[in-house]
C-alpha cells in the first residue's frame, strides 16, 4: 500500500512528526517498507515564465527562451524541449543549482553558465524526469498558469511531501486503502478520524439497466446505476492525479482516474462501462466452458467454465446477451470500456466472495489492484456508500445526469461474536492487562463488545474479515498496546537435571555413530515426487499421500521412505564429481493407516514413524597402497550397522523389496529377548532403478526403524570366569543354498549351558566336483568357545555339547561333518 503523507493527514493528523508516524505504524505491525520524500534533494529551481522562444542559429532543435525568473532581469535560456513557448511557466534551475543525479549513487548534476553552440544559457529549464518526478522527458515540465513565478518550486509542488510504501500482512485487507490506514492510525495515536465528506447526487433520470445474478456463492452483493449525458474528455482535477501519482497510479482519463481514486481511498473496486455498448441486460454468473473475453490489458482469455462434475468454476464474469463483458472482481471487458467517445455510462459497485476471487488473477498470469483486495475481502457493507461518492464525483468532474441505485443484497457473510478471556491475554502476551486497557483498545478499533466478567465478547466491523477466533483478539490488543511497550524479560523456570536414560540412546549418539563410520548427514524435504515413491515402494494410487498445495511439481507426494531425497542426493554428488559417497538420513515418513486414532502428535488415518536410512556408493574404503580397490558390497554395510547399533544384535533374512535387487537384498530382524523384531531393510538398489537414476554402479541401501534401535535396556553385570574357556571348530558340508544364519540358529535352538558364542570363521566353495564335495554344496567352519565358571571343563564335557551340536545340523540343515 503506498500513498502520501498529506493525503492521510486531510482524514487524521496526529501531533507525530513524520519519521515518528511511521515509527508508531510499523510498531502497531503496520511495517513502512519504504518512506521518502516525492521529489530527491535539489536546490535553487524556481518557478519561471518564458517570454520568449528564438530559434537558436546555429541548431534546428534548440530554441533560444527569454526567462523571468523572479531574479529581477531577464534569462537567457538555451532548451531543446519542443513545447518550449512563450507564455507557459515551468520549473528553471538557476546558474549554481544542485540537481538530483541521472543514476542511484551518482553525483548531482551541477548548473553552470556556459554555451550551447555559441550561444550563452544561463539556467535549464527542466523536465519532470530532471526533478526526480517520473520519467517524461519530452518535454519542461508546465505548470499551471496561476503559479507564483519567482516561487520555490519545492514548495509550490509540495515536493518534501512523504511517501509511505506499506508491507501489509494478508490479513489486514481493511489497510489497503487511506480509509484503513487512517482508521488504524486513529486508533493508534488517539487522533480524531475525519472521513471524507461529499454531496449524495441529485437523482434526475429514472433509467435503469437490469442485473440478473445467478450465483450467490460468486456475488454477494451488486449495486450499479445509470448517468447519462458525461463528458469523458474533462480534465482530472490536479489535485486527484497528484494524489493518484504519489500512490504509484498514472492518470489515464477522468473516468478512469476517478474509480482508481476511490478504490484507493475507500477500498471498494468499482468499474465504469459504456453503457450503449451493452446489450441487453446484465448477468452476473460463472463462466461457461470456452468463452473469450478480450480484457483492458490486452489480453485475451479462454475460460474453462465448469467441469465434467460440475466442481471446477474457474472465473467469474459481468456478462451481457452476447457474452462476457468483464472478470468478475479482475478487470474489465475491452469491449464496453469507456472511451473519449462515451456519453453514457453505467457505474458498478460490488461486493464478490473472497473465495470466487482467490487465485483466478494468477491463473491467467497478472494481477490487478482490484483483484488483490477482492480476494482478502472488501467490506460489504460499504458498496453503496462508494458507489455514491464516485457517482457524486463523476457528476462533479464530467457532468451529467443520474439515475436511481438498484443493490441487490444476496450473500453478506454475518460477523460472528468472538470471546477473549482477559487471563489468556495476560498469558499469551506476558503484561499485566487490566478489564480498563483492553475496553480501551476496543474501543478506539471501532469494535462493539460487550463484557462478561473478565471475558469480552466483540462483534468485529464488516470490514475486519481477520478477526474469527480469540487469538486474532489477542493479536490487536498487542499491536495498540504496543510491541515496543513490552517489556523484554527472559523466562524463569526451576531447571531440574534429569538423570540420563540408561536403557536408552539418544538420536545425536546413533547420528555421531553413523558419521563415525564415514556417512554424511542430509536433511530434505517431507515431500518426493510420485514416480520416485511409486518405484521405491510399489504403492498404489489409493496408497499415496497426495500433497494439496505442493511448493513444486517435484514435492507432490508425502514420503513413505526415505530413500527418494537419499538417491537423489547421491545425483547431486556424483554430477558434481564424488566418486566415494555415504549418506544418511533420521527423518519421519508417512503412510496409511486407518488404526491411527486422532490425539497429540498423531493424525487420525496416517501413521508417520521416524526411520533412520543410508546408502553407501563406491568403494569400500578410500583409494590407499594396502587394500585392493573394490565396490561397496552388502556386507561392508551390514558390517556398519554391526558397529553403529552394538551393542544391540540383529540378523539378516533374505526377503523381496521392489525397490532391491532381488538376490541382495534382506529384512534386517533385530534379537530382543530371545524374540526377532523386524525393523528395517538392507541391499542394493535394484537393477532397475539403477539404470533410471544412471549410476555405474548400484548403491547399497539401509532403512530401519528408529524407535526400537534406540532402546538398549538395562546392562546385566556377569562374574568373570576363575576358569579358563574352551576353544572347539566345527566344519560341515551343507547345500550351497543353506544359509549360515539357518545352522546358528539351529545350533543356539539346542540350548547348551557351556557354549558362550559361536562364530563362523570360513567358508569354503570347490571350484570342481570332488570326492568329498560335490558342485552344489559348501563347507562352513564355526568356532564354538565354552567355558563352566564353576570348574574346568573336562573332554566327556566338550565331547558331549559339540556332539549334541552336530546332531542339531544334521536333522536341521541335513548337514555332515567334513
Amino acid at each position: 500500500m503506498q500513498f502520501s503523507e498529506s493525503w492521510l493527514r486531510q482524514y487524521v493528523n496526529p501531533s507525530l512528526d513524520s519519521d515518528a508516524l511511521g515509527h508508531a505504524m510499523t510498531m502497531a505491525g503496520l511495517e513502512v517498507e519504504e518512506q521518502r520524500s516525492v521529489a530527491p534533494a535539489f536546490t535553487k529551481i524556481v518557478v519561471a515564465q518564458i517570454l520568449s522562444a528564438e530559434q537558436h542559429p546555429d541548431a534546428d532543435r534548440l530554441r533560444v527562451c527569454k526567462v523571468d525568473a523572479g531574479t529581477g532581469h531577464e534569462l537567457q535560456i538555451v532548451c531543446g524541449a519542443p513545447n518550449a513557448r512563450p507564455g507557459i511557466k515551468i520549473p528553471c534551475a538557476l546558474v549554481g543549482a544542485q540537481l538530483p543525479p541521472a543514476e542511484a549513487g551518482g553525483k548531482p548534476f551541477a548548473i553552470k553558465l556556459g554555451k550551447l553552440r555559441g550561444v550563452e544559457s544561463q539556467g535549464m529549464l527542466c523536465s519532470g524526469r530532471e526533478l526526480g518526478l517520473g520519467d517524461d522527458h519530452e518535454g519542461i515540465l508546465e505548470l499551471p498558469a496561476d503559479t507564483p513565478v519567482g516561487g520555490d518550486i519545492r514548495e509550490y509542488l509540495d515536493l518534501d511531501d512523504q511517501v509511505f510504501v506499506i508491507k501489509l500482512t494478508p490479513n489486514k485487507a481493511d489497510c489497503l486503502s487511506l480509509m484503513g490506514m487512517a482508521r488504524e492510525v486513529s486508533a493508534i495515536t488517539g487522533a480524531s478520524l475525519c472521513p471524507p465528506q461529499w454531496n449524495a447526487p441529485v437523482v434526475s433520470i429514472d433509467d435503469k439497466r437490469k442485473v440478473i445474478i445467478e450465483s450467490k456463492e460468486l456475488c454477494g452483493r451488486f449495486a450499479g446505476r445509470v448517468i447519462r449525458g458525461v463528458n469523458p474528455q474533462a480534465k482530472t482535477p490536479d489535485w486527484i492525479v497528484k494524489r493518484l501519482n504519489r500512490a504509484g497510479q498514472r492518470s489515464i482519463s477522468a473516468l478512469v482516474d476517478l474509480s482508481n481514486y476511490v478504490m484507493l481511498e475507500m477500498g471498494q473496486p468499482t468499474h465504469v462501462f459504456d453503457i450503449d455498448r451493452l446489450q441487453g441486460d446484465i448477468t452476473v454468473r460463472w463462466a461457461k466452458a470456452g468463452e473469450t473475453i478480450e480484457l483492458l490489458n490486452g489480453q485475451t482469455v479462454t475460460l474453462q467454465g465448469l467441469d465434467s462434475s460440475g466442481k471446477l468454476q474457474d472465473a467469474g464474469v459481468v456478462a451481457d446477451q452476447e457474452g462476457p463483458v468483464a472478470l468478475a472482481g479482475i478487470m474489465g471487458g475491452n469491449h464496453c470500456a469507456v472511451s473519449d467517445d462515451t456519453k453514457n455510462i453505467y457505474v458498478e459497485a460490488a461486493y464478490w466472495l473472497p473465495s470466487a476471487i482467490q487465485g483466478r488473477a494468477r491463473r491467467f498470469n497478472f494481477s490487478t489492484d482490484a483483484a488483490h483486495r477482492f480476494e482478502r475481502g472488501v467490506d460489504p457493507q460499504n458498496t453503496v456508500n462508494c458507489l455514491e461518492y464516485l457517482s457524486s464525483l463523476i457528476l462533479e468532474v464530467c457532468g451529467g445526469q443520474a439515475g436511481p441505485i438498484d443493490d441487490q443484497v444476496l450473500n453478506i457473510p454475518g460477523r460472528k461474536p468472538v470471546k477473549m478471556r482477559l487471563a489468556r491475554a495476560q498469558k499469551v502476551i506476558g503484561i499485566p492487562l487490566t478489564s480498563q486497557i483492553v475496553a480501551d483498545v476496543f474501543s478506539s478499533l471501532g469494535f462493539a463488545f460487550q463484557q462478561e466478567g473478565d471475558a469480552f465478547i466483540v462483534t468485529p466491523p464488516s470490514y475486519r474479515f481477520d478477526i474469527e477466533i480469540e487469538e486474532d483478539l489477542i493479536e490487536e490488543v498487542a499491536r495498540m498496546y504496543g510491541f515496543e511497550n513490552i517489556p523484554d524479560q527472559p523466562p524463569i523456570a526451576s531447571l531440574k537435571m534429569s538423570a540420563k536414560a540408561e536403557a536408552k540412546r539418544g538420536v545425536h549418539l546413533l547420528r555421531q555413530r553413523l558419521a563415525l563410520q564415514g556417512y554424511h548427514e542430509a536433511v530434505n524435504f517431507g515431500f518426493t515426487d510420485l514416480e520416485s515413491e511409486q518405484r521405491l515402494t510399489g504403492a498404489t494410487d489409493k496408497d499415496v499421500i497426495a500433497v494439496l498445495n505442493p511448493i513444486a511439481n517435484q514435492y507432490g507426494v508425502m514420503r513413505s521412505t526415505l530413500w527418494g531425497g537419499l538417491l537423489i542426493n547421491l545425483k547431486s554428488n556424483l554430477n558434481r564429481g564424488a566418486g566415494r559417497v555415504r549418506l544418511f538420513e533420521v527423518g519421519r515418513v508417512f503412510k496409511r493407516d486407518d488404526k491411527v486414532q486422532e490425539q497429540a502428535g498423531q493424525v487420525a488415518g496416517f501413521h508417520q514413524p521416524q526411520k533412520v536410512g543410508g546408502l553407501a556408493y563406491g568403494s569400500f574404503v578410500p583409494e590407499q597402497w594396502a587394500n585392493a580397490n573394490r565396490a561397496v558390497d552388502f556386507f561392508d554395510v551390514k558390517g556398519d550397522l554391526e558397529r553403529v547399533l552394538d551393542p544391540l544384535h540383529f540378523v539378516t533374512e533374505s526377503a523381496q523389496h521392489p525397490a532391491l535387487h532381488p538376490g541382495r537384498c534382506a529384512k534386517v530382524l533385530l534379537l530382543v529377548d530371545k524374540n526377532r523384531i523386524e525393523v528395517g531393510w538392507i541391499g542394493e538398489l535394484h537393477p532397475a532403478l539403477q539404470q533410471a537414476y544412471e549410476y555405474a554402479q548400484a548403491p547399497i541401501l539401509f532403512e530401519l526403524d528408529l524407535e526400537p534401535i534406540l532402546v538398549l535396556g538395562l546392562p546385566v553385570p556377569e562374574e568373570l570366569s576363575k576358569f579358563p574357556a574352551v576353544q572347539r571348530d566345527l566344519a560341515v558340508v551343507v547345500k550351497q543354498s543353506v544359509s549360515a544364519q539357518s545352522l546358528l540358529d539351529a545350533m543356539l535352538s539346542t540350548k547348551q549351558n557351556f557354549v558362550r558364542a559361536i562364530e563362523l570363521f570360513d567358508e569354503f566353495k570347490p571350484k570342481a566336483a570332488s570326492s568329498s564335495m560335490a558342485d552344489d554344496e559348501k563347507s562352513l567352519a564355526f568356532r564354538i568357545t565354552l567355558l563352566n565358571s564353576q570348574e574346568t571343563l573336562q573332554d566327556p564335557q566338550i565331547d558331549a555339547v559339540m556332539s549334541a551340536l552336530l546332531n542339531a545340523l544334521e536333522k536341521k540343515c541335513a548337514a555332515r561333518l567334513r
